[in-house]
């Protein structure tokens, strides 16, 4: 019997218990020494909260719109690649559960379930986020396809330029499906929950990818031409050349400077979030949430800023409202739930984060998401070393 889930801890327990160790290890993880992933969570520790009483609680509202969207609280889903090796076709799950939370969901390139597959399973208009690779075809392809699924906005991913050495996937040697070693074989023997919803579905491999490259005929050569393909070149030239291509709402995913957040601004894209990959790319970068403050000062209300990073309760997310973010995307959180339970999982964290967000909002004294700001906070976190030039 699944016991009593009370927050999204109790769910990252459980995730881990029934999914695979390399799908859990490559979700639950950073690069290097991991420093950068560790702050994302813990620096949101240093934030306090203003306790208010004696104040009208009723009639509160989460409501609000992100990126010209409607959703019913300040969260989207973040992409996360190979969601559906948390769990069998876990991209649609998590696309559903969202759809039914209210919120957006944004489908990674390197899905498991393709853009095509979600868009049929869901019915709600998702995001769609996409890397710069060197092949320019594949990628206007993408956007292509993107439209003809409906996407409402294209998330651009501008740091993975070079991918980050991540020691856990390393050791355990990464691949989709796995490797049929014998510690893999082991490892999966005893999740038999997870193997059985696998052996059931089709969606095992890159869906986006599989069948629409040249030269790509199975996992060995697929895996072979995806490490290739992120484009060490990239510039804001490019930003340019996705923005003509697509002609829709465009986010800039990987902001941590100030400077950068100018550039972006710069760009007339319509929303830039603030993240580090969730730790996975330069160790030792500052937490999302230390970096937020100041790009917040940098663009003003040029553009939107949302952010990601580090999210593990409705706590986080007020804080990260409070310091000048429009919304928060949950990576880490969604994948917990999603690994432990499916489905009714992410729906689950969807519903704590909720419910800790509203509380924490009455507690503070307000009753509208859209009023809270810096008022609401006893004490800020410093600010990293760069922001302060």
């Amino acid at each position: 019997m699944t016991k009593m889930i009370t927050c999204i801890e109790d769910l990252r327990l459980l995730a881990k218990r029934r999914v695979p160790r390399m799908f859990y290890d490559y979700a639950d993880s950073g690069s290097w020494t991991e420093s950068t992933y560790r702050a994302n969570s813990r620096d949101f520790e240093a934030i306090k909260l203003r306790q208010r009483v004696a104040v009208d609680m009723t009639d509160r509202s989460l409501a609000t719109t992100l990126v010209g969207h409607d959703a019913t609280m300040p969260v989207a889903v973040a992409p996360v690649g190979m969601l559906g090796m948390q769990h069998a076709d876990g991209e649609i799950l998590a696309a559903r559960a969202a759809a039914k939370a209210g919120v957006p969901f944004t489908l990674s390139t390197m899905s498991n379930c393709s853009i095509e597959d979600v868009a049929r399973h869901s019915d709600r208009p998702f995001w769609f986020q996409i890397y710069v690779m060197r092949d320019r075809d594949f990628s206007d392809r993408l956007i292509d396809r993107a439209k003809a699924a409906g996407c409402s906005a294209l998330v651009l991913t501008l740091d993975l330029q070079i991918l980050g050495q991540r020691h856990k996937d390393i050791r355990n040697g990464l691949s989709t499906p796995p490797k049929p070693t014998l510690a893999n074989l082991l490892n999966l023997a005893s999740k038999p929950r997870w193997c059985w919803n696998m052996a059931r579905t089709p969606r095992r491999s890159f869906g986006n990818i599989a069948g629409h490259v040249e030269g790509v005929a199975d996992i060995g050569s697929l895996s072979s031409w995806t490490a290739s393909q992120f484009d060490p070149c990239l510039s804001w030239d490019d930003v340019k050349r996705f923005q003509d291509r697509w002609q829709g709402k465009l986010i800039l995913k990987g902001i941590l400077d100030p400077e950068d957040a100018d550039n972006a601004a710069r760009t007339g894209a319509e929303a830039i979030i603030v993240s580090n990959h969730g730790g996975r790319q330069l160790d030792g970068a500052p937490s999302s949430i230390s970096a937020l403050p100041a790009i917040v000062d940098a663009v003003g209300d040029r553009i939107e800023v949302l952010m990601d990073g580090g999210i593990r309760s409705g706590q986080d997310i007020i804080k990260a409202i409070a310091l000048g973010a429009k919304g928060i995307l949950l990576g880490r959180s969604i994948t917990y739930g999603l690994g432990a339970m499916g489905e009714a999982g992410v729906l689950v964290a969807l519903d704590i984060l909720r419910k800790e967000l509203d509380t924490t909002m009455a507690l503070c004294g307000l009753r509208d998401i859209k009023d809270v700001d810096a008022r609401i906070l006893a004490s800020a976190p410093l600010q990293p070393e760069f922001a302060r030039r």
